[in-house]
């Protein structure tokens, strides 16, 4: 039975301080006032950005007020600015991944893979796509440059596949296997278990400084706080909801106020992340699932499965301001947004299909038939520096 939920959202506002210049007169004769030279240094300077003393090796934060600065429209890294635009839909229970061209709305191959395919992951240094198997406990690598898979690699339990903001380590989310494990990020060869008490952990992101992040714990309702130099779990906490069921995180584009999709909860729990406190709520429809900013680092696409609707949130406002609904219902899922911004890209979980929504209007602009069920799709390449990992975190 769904709860009522009390609506309550952590957000702080910050108060700007005005600062009023005074000029000085002295008197000439007449008891004229002496003009005011118009200097350079009567103008106002623009607010000078806070330095972000990152986790050591990651590449400097561009904007500290926002985590997604690199994220604008067609600001493609030149890695992958020759690469082909396509859509990777790995479907979990074909074991094949489908490749759409996001022009023509066509499947244009697909791809055998490993059993019990769940996300499609670009590497931090943004060469490779990694096909995660679940149950086939290994990791596909797809070539985004051909579009052709590599040999697989042993992999035990990758349900999901995160990168460290420095690039040094792989993090492999072992949902069933109650571990965190840090791994080589071009090998996998592993350098560090961390053993979990939570069951299922799957989805992350992290902080501005990239000096920890925070872990969703599907099965038991829980969320981590985990010391990325140290790799070590340094904060848990159960959510507020009997039968909690966290999936998606993401960031506040100031790096702090972390939100949480919760399927069973049909909304965001929303937790700061440095106080690591109890978190608030905020409802968003049945079934939320996934998370996904928008270019403008304005608003955020909430996946509401199980009723076939997308929310959208305004940061500045912190509040829901439109819902687009699929025509025909849907169950939307995991995805990622197109490099220009204007297409939200969502598999059908339940539906063996995938939705293409034009993100000016809501509008569904395709539905394509896939294999059976598509869970984490990525639209590569998108805009972004390097990959944190998931269906496409990029800083």
């Amino acid at each position: 039975m769904h709860r009522k939920l009390v609506k309550t959202i952590l957000i702080a506002g910050a108060a700007l301080a005005t600062l009023a210049a005074l000029a000085a007169c002295d008197s000439e004769g007449g008891g004229r006032a002496a003009e005011v030279p118009r200097t350079k240094a009567a103008v106002p300077a623009p607010p000078e950005k806070k330095r972000v003393q990152g986790l050591p090796g990651m590449p400097p934060v561009l904007d500290p007020r926002d985590v997604y600065a690199a994220d604008r429209p067609n600001m493609l890294s030149p890695v992958v600015r020759d690469f082909p635009s396509r859509v990777y839909v790995p479907n979990t229970e074909s074991d094949t991944v489908s490749v759409i061209d996001p022009g023509t709305y066509q499947i244009i191959d697909t791809i055998p893979v490993g059993r019990q395919p769940q996300h499609v992951v670009p590497s931090w240094d943004l060469k490779t796509l990694w096909v995660n198997n679940n149950r086939g406990h290994t990791l596909t690598p797809i070539d985004p440059s051909t579009g052709k898979a590599g040999k697989p690699v042993e992999v035990h339990d990758p349900y999901n596949l995160y990168f460290t903001p420095n690039g040094r380590y792989a993090v492999v989310m072992a949902s069933l296997d109650r571990e965190l494990v840090f791994r080589d990020p071009h090998t996998m060869e592993r350098k560090k278990t961390v053993p979990v008490t939570c069951y299922g952990v799957n989805h992350a992101d992290f902080s501005l400084d990239g000096r920890y992040f925070i872990v969703s714990c599907e099965f038991s309702g829980e969320l981590l706080k985990v010391d990325t130099e140290k790799m070590e779990v340094v904060g848990q906490q159960r959510l507020p909801l009997e039968g909690a069921m966290p999936q998606d995180v993401k960031v506040s584009p100031d790096g702090k106020t972390f939100y949480v999709a919760d399927m069973v909860a049909d909304g965001m729990w929303i937790v700061d992340g440095d106080t690591f406190g109890t978190p608030g709520f905020l409802p968003t429809g049945k079934g939320a699932h996934g998370l996904y900013v928008s270019r403008d680092s304005r608003e955020m696409y909430i996946s509401n499965r199980g009723e076939g609707t997308v929310s959208v949130f305004d940061f500045t406002q912190h509040k829901l301001t439109r819902k687009w609904h699929l025509p025909d219902g849907g169950s939307p899922d995991m995805g990622g947004v197109s490099a220009d911004g204007n297409v939200l890209w969502l598999s059908g979980r339940y539906d063996a299909e995938v939705y293409a929504i034009d993100t000016r209007t809501g509008a569904q602009l395709a539905r394509i038939k896939v294999g059976g069920g598509p869970h984490g799709l990525a639209v590569y390449p998108q805009p972004g520096r390097y990959s944190l990992g998931h269906t496409g975190i990029f800083r």
